[in-house]
């Protein structure tokens, strides 16, 4: 009986040192797991803050010039720069395919983010990547163990401009009624002249009563003080005040650009507006945009349905009269939804394009 408790000893004692080995190239695996995962997720955290940065910046340059032109490689190196600096490593590489630019597609967003390739882009997709092709990859330590020597690693995302919701006090509007077929005549860059004695057309094409005008953007038969005031320091909280107790508009807290609103029109465009439109030669105003005329179509009883708000500059003005005056307008870009101006372009030297708010991540 004692031999054979001996070998049983034997036996067992062979089996623990196996076991022990065993767990040994366990444990030494899950070390390597934990210690190279961590180390991974930490440098994917890096990409990732990285490519949202890349992202964010980049997007911003697709605010569109006074002409209408959007500067897709300035975007392009915008990325890049950030990608760079908030992985502080200058040799870091981004492939033009993976600095994607479109226009966001809402339907979209619940099924992963689809980028169209028409219309004004409003959106940048930066995808970052350690591949071992475009950057090197990341290389592993204890992994090394188990044959693993590095892995790959990217980060994808995506940043759209918002647009803003309405027109509120203080956007810079420009009182001047432009007919649609005019509007859509012209490309982006194109001038013409709202004349003192332009004629209004009729739906059978007949001249109206009166000329092209001011709108009266806020109570109806404004005064040339308030006019010049408009166009000075923009739409007030009175006006949209006026809007709404005349019925113009559901509530007094904005205009909502998606749905057309009648306002009330003035004859001509009086001498008494020189000082003020001399003033914001060179700047970016909003005009209304209408499609119809409607009320007693004389003069300053003229309605008009305005059906959307176009970009443009001042370019020059002529005041002679009322045969010879005139205000050379430069068409920029329409806005499609609503609006929201961000700063007042006369006091802080910002731009109309503040109608595209700060931009998000949607990804």
């Amino acid at each position: 009986m004692t031999h054979t408790s001996k070998k049983t000893g034997q036996r067992r004692h062979g089996v623990i040192v196996v076991l022990t080995a065993v767990m040994l190239v366990v444990l030494v695996g899950l070390v390597a797991f934990a210690v190279d995962y961590g180390y991974l997720l930490k440098i994917r955290a890096d990409m990732q803050r990285s490519a949202d940065a890349a992202a964010l910046a980049a997007v911003r340059d697709l605010i569109r010039q006074p002409d209408g032109t959007q500067d897709l490689d300035q975007a392009r190196a915008t990325a890049r720069t950030y990608a760079k600096d908030n992985l502080e490593d200058g040799a870091f590489q981004v492939a033009t395919s993976d600095i994607e630019i479109g226009r966001f597609d809402p339907q979209s967003i619940y099924s992963g983010v689809v980028l169209l390739g028409n219309g004004t882009f409003d959106t940048v997709r930066v995808t970052l990547r350690r591949n071992g092709s475009d950057n090197p990859s990341v290389p592993l330590y204890f992994a090394r163990v188990l044959g693993a020597t590095e892995s790959t690693v990217q980060a994808t995302a995506t940043a759209v401009l918002q647009k803003a919701s309405a027109i509120e006090p203080g956007a810079d509007v420009l009182p001047f009624a432009t007919p649609k077929a005019l509007w859509d005549s012209l490309t982006p860059g194109d001038t013409w002249s709202a004349y003192g004695n332009g004629k209004l057309k009729d739906e059978e094409g007949a001249d109206v009563p009166g000329n092209w005008g001011t709108l009266d953007i806020g109570p109806t038969d404004n005064s040339t003080n308030a006019l010049n005031e408009q166009i000075l320091n923009g739409l007030t909280q009175s006006d949209l005040d006026a809007l709404y107790q005349a019925g113009r508009i559901p509530d007094n807290s904005l205009i909502d650009s998606s749905s057309s609103t009648w306002m009330q029109g003035d004859t001509g465009l009086s001498s008494g507006l020189k000082q003020s439109v001399l003033q914001i030669h060179g700047q970016q105003r909003l005009v209304p945009i209408y499609d119809e005329l409607g009320g007693n179509l004389t003069g300053n009883n003229v309605e008009f349905k305005v059906v959307g708000w176009g970009v443009v500059t001042v370019v020059d003005s002529e005041w002679k009269g009322e045969q010879n005056t005139r205000v050379v307008l430069r068409k920029s870009h329409i806005f499609q939804g609503k609006l929201r101006p961000v700063d007042s372009l006369g006091t802080t030297g910002g731009t109309i394009d503040g109608a595209f708010t700060s931009p998000v991540l949607v990804e």
